[in-house]
Protein backbone atom coordinates (compact mmCIF):
# COMPACT_ATOMS: atom_id res chain seq x y z
CA UNK A 1 0.00 0.00 0.00
CA UNK A 2 1.46 3.40 -1.31
CA UNK A 3 1.07 5.80 1.32
CA UNK A 4 0.91 9.77 0.63
CA UNK A 5 -0.81 13.08 0.88
CA UNK A 6 -3.63 13.97 -0.72
CA UNK A 7 -3.70 17.38 -2.22
CA UNK A 8 -5.75 18.83 0.65
CA UNK A 9 -3.81 17.55 3.09
CA UNK A 10 -0.87 19.16 1.33
CA UNK A 11 -3.53 22.38 0.66
CA UNK A 12 -4.36 21.99 4.81
CA UNK A 13 -0.39 21.99 5.53
CA UNK A 14 0.46 24.84 3.45
CA UNK A 15 -2.07 27.36 4.78
CA UNK A 16 -1.44 26.31 7.99
CA UNK A 17 2.19 26.78 7.92
CA UNK A 18 1.45 29.91 6.52
CA UNK A 19 -0.78 31.50 8.86
CA UNK A 20 2.12 30.42 11.54
CA UNK A 21 5.00 31.77 9.44
CA UNK A 22 2.97 34.94 9.56
CA UNK A 23 1.86 35.46 13.03
CA UNK A 24 5.46 34.78 13.99
CA UNK A 25 6.62 37.42 10.87
CA UNK A 26 3.70 39.64 12.48
CA UNK A 27 4.97 39.24 15.99
CA UNK A 28 8.08 39.76 15.16
CA UNK A 29 8.02 43.58 13.50
CA UNK A 30 6.06 44.64 16.45
CA UNK A 31 8.37 43.47 18.47
CA UNK A 32 10.94 45.46 16.40
CA UNK A 33 8.48 48.39 16.77
CA UNK A 34 8.04 48.55 19.61
CA UNK A 35 11.19 48.44 20.90
CA UNK A 36 12.24 51.39 19.00
CA UNK A 37 9.49 53.34 20.18
CA UNK A 38 10.75 51.98 23.68
CA UNK A 39 14.68 53.27 22.67
CA UNK A 40 13.19 56.88 21.13
CA UNK A 41 11.34 57.20 24.60
CA UNK A 42 14.50 56.43 26.62
CA UNK A 43 16.32 58.58 24.39
CA UNK A 44 14.24 61.61 24.20
CA UNK A 45 14.07 61.22 28.41
CA UNK A 46 17.65 61.37 29.13
CA UNK A 47 18.57 64.24 26.67
CA UNK A 48 15.65 66.03 28.40
CA UNK A 49 16.71 65.23 31.59
CA UNK A 50 20.86 66.81 30.90
CA UNK A 51 19.29 69.85 29.45
CA UNK A 52 17.07 70.34 32.11
CA UNK A 53 19.79 69.52 34.81
CA UNK A 54 22.37 71.61 32.99
CA UNK A 55 20.08 74.80 32.64
CA UNK A 56 18.31 74.57 36.37
CA UNK A 57 22.18 74.08 37.98
CA UNK A 58 23.53 77.33 35.85
CA UNK A 59 19.99 79.58 36.85
CA UNK A 60 20.68 78.13 40.55
CA UNK A 61 24.02 79.63 40.50
CA UNK A 62 22.89 83.18 38.97
CA UNK A 63 23.07 85.92 40.73
CA UNK A 64 22.05 89.71 40.65
CA UNK A 65 23.26 91.99 38.35
CA UNK A 66 24.45 94.20 40.65
CA UNK A 67 25.96 96.67 37.84
CA UNK A 68 23.89 96.29 34.99
CA UNK A 69 25.67 95.31 32.35
CA UNK A 70 24.05 92.19 31.82
CA UNK A 71 20.97 92.46 32.58
CA UNK A 72 20.20 96.32 32.05
CA UNK A 73 18.82 96.82 35.83
CA UNK A 74 20.41 96.70 39.40
CA UNK A 75 17.00 95.26 40.81
CA UNK A 76 16.89 92.05 37.97
CA UNK A 77 18.06 88.74 38.95
CA UNK A 78 16.78 86.97 35.35
CA UNK A 79 15.54 89.33 32.45
CA UNK A 80 12.99 87.01 29.67
CA UNK A 81 12.42 88.31 26.32
CA UNK A 82 8.33 89.29 25.28
CA UNK A 83 8.02 86.06 23.59
CA UNK A 84 9.26 83.99 27.39
CA UNK A 85 11.59 82.00 25.10
CA UNK A 86 14.44 83.96 26.00
CA UNK A 87 16.20 84.52 29.46
CA UNK A 88 19.23 86.39 30.24
CA UNK A 89 21.29 86.42 34.04
CA UNK A 90 24.76 86.72 34.79
CA UNK A 91 25.99 83.49 36.01
CA UNK A 92 28.00 83.00 39.23
CA UNK A 93 31.28 83.37 37.02
CA UNK A 94 30.43 86.79 35.76
CA UNK A 95 29.47 85.87 32.48
CA UNK A 96 26.52 87.22 30.79
CA UNK A 97 24.60 83.88 29.75
CA UNK A 98 21.19 83.51 27.73
CA UNK A 99 19.50 80.66 26.75
CA UNK A 100 16.67 80.49 24.26
CA UNK A 101 14.61 78.31 22.08
CA UNK A 102 15.79 78.14 17.90
CA UNK A 103 12.12 78.03 16.65
CA UNK A 104 13.47 77.73 13.27
CA UNK A 105 15.11 74.41 14.20
CA UNK A 106 12.97 73.61 17.21
CA UNK A 107 16.65 73.74 19.70
CA UNK A 108 17.34 74.43 22.99
CA UNK A 109 20.50 76.66 22.72
CA UNK A 110 22.98 78.97 24.88
CA UNK A 111 25.45 81.50 24.32
CA UNK A 112 27.26 83.51 27.24
CA UNK A 113 29.25 87.10 27.00
CA UNK A 114 33.24 86.25 27.55
CA UNK A 115 32.83 89.13 30.36
CA UNK A 116 29.66 90.03 32.28
CA UNK A 117 28.35 92.78 30.15
CA UNK A 118 25.51 92.20 27.56
CA UNK A 119 27.81 93.72 24.43
CA UNK A 120 30.10 90.86 23.88
CA UNK A 121 27.74 87.77 23.13
CA UNK A 122 29.11 85.88 19.96
CA UNK A 123 27.21 86.08 16.78
CA UNK A 124 26.67 82.83 17.21
CA UNK A 125 24.86 79.98 19.48
CA UNK A 126 25.26 76.71 20.76
CA UNK A 127 22.58 73.97 20.89
CA UNK A 128 21.79 72.27 23.54
CA UNK A 129 19.88 69.27 22.18
CA UNK A 130 20.87 67.20 19.58
CA UNK A 131 18.79 66.33 16.02
CA UNK A 132 17.00 63.69 17.59
CA UNK A 133 14.80 65.83 19.74
CA UNK A 134 12.64 68.76 18.90
CA UNK A 135 11.91 71.30 21.53
CA UNK A 136 8.36 72.22 20.70
CA UNK A 137 7.55 75.64 22.93
CA UNK A 138 10.14 76.48 25.98
CA UNK A 139 8.44 79.31 28.14
CA UNK A 140 9.49 81.09 30.79
CA UNK A 141 7.03 81.10 33.09
CA UNK A 142 5.90 84.21 34.87
CA UNK A 143 5.52 85.08 38.72
CA UNK A 144 4.99 88.97 39.68
CA UNK A 145 7.98 88.21 42.48
CA UNK A 146 10.29 86.67 40.11
CA UNK A 147 12.76 89.71 39.04
CA UNK A 148 11.75 92.31 41.85
CA UNK A 149 14.07 93.50 44.83
CA UNK A 150 11.60 91.78 47.03
CA UNK A 151 13.94 90.64 49.37
CA UNK A 152 12.44 87.00 48.61
CA UNK A 153 14.42 83.89 47.05
CA UNK A 154 14.45 84.35 43.86
CA UNK A 155 12.35 81.54 41.36
CA UNK A 156 12.10 80.68 38.27
CA UNK A 157 9.71 77.86 36.47
CA UNK A 158 10.39 76.69 33.04
CA UNK A 159 8.43 74.60 30.80
CA UNK A 160 8.98 72.72 28.06
CA UNK A 161 7.19 70.51 25.40
CA UNK A 162 9.69 67.91 23.84
CA UNK A 163 9.00 65.65 20.90
CA UNK A 164 11.30 62.88 20.27
CA UNK A 165 12.38 63.25 16.24
CA UNK A 166 14.43 59.64 16.10
CA UNK A 167 14.97 57.89 11.95
CA UNK A 168 12.46 55.30 11.36
CA UNK A 169 9.84 56.35 13.40
CA UNK A 170 6.69 57.78 12.06
CA UNK A 171 5.67 61.36 12.92
CA UNK A 172 2.55 59.86 14.94
CA UNK A 173 4.71 57.28 17.11
CA UNK A 174 7.76 59.81 17.77
CA UNK A 175 7.07 60.08 21.62
CA UNK A 176 6.06 63.62 23.55
CA UNK A 177 7.11 64.96 26.60
CA UNK A 178 5.93 68.35 28.79
CA UNK A 179 7.84 68.97 31.47
CA UNK A 180 7.61 71.73 33.94
CA UNK A 181 10.61 72.74 37.08
CA UNK A 182 10.80 75.59 39.31
CA UNK A 183 14.71 75.93 39.96
CA UNK A 184 15.39 78.61 43.39
CA UNK A 185 18.36 81.07 42.96
CA UNK A 186 20.87 79.58 45.54
CA UNK A 187 21.92 83.38 46.58
CA UNK A 188 18.64 85.38 48.59
CA UNK A 189 17.63 88.41 46.68
CA UNK A 190 18.76 91.15 49.11
CA UNK A 191 19.49 94.75 49.12
CA UNK A 192 23.06 95.15 48.67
Amino acid sequence: MNKGLTLIELLVSMTMLSLTITGVVSIFTATVSGQERSLASQEMLDQSSYVVEYMSRILRMAKKDTEGACLGDLTLNYSKNINSDTIRFLSYHDQCYEFRLDTENNKLQERKSSDNTATNFPDYWTDLTSDELQVLSFIIGSDDSWDENDDLQPRITLFFEIKGNRAGLKPEEQPVLNLQTTVSQRNLDVVY
